[in-house]
């Protein structure tokens, strides 16, 4: 049986591992622009954004998504 996330960019990188990546690539303030909520905007970190995109699956594929778009 295949792997069915074999065809998945994000597969084996944590939220985490892409926040820090889309930081030091953006910045925040860049970041807030292009995805306008509030933990990019006011006072961001890691780790208030871990925790607010974990339970917010709209911002979290957002964020997904910027992340594949800094990869091409």
């Amino acid at each position: 049986m295949k792997n069915p996330q074999a065809n998945n960019p994000l597969h084996g990188i944590t939220l985490e591992a892409i926040l820090n990546h889309l930081v030091a690539k953006y910045g925040w303030e860049e970041m807030g622009a292009r995805i306008n909520i509030r933990c990019f905007n006011l006072d961001p970190s890691i780790k208030s954004s871990l925790t607010f995109l974990r339970k917010t699956p709209w911002a979290r594929t957002q964020v997904e998504k910027m992340y594949l778009d800094s990869l091409r």
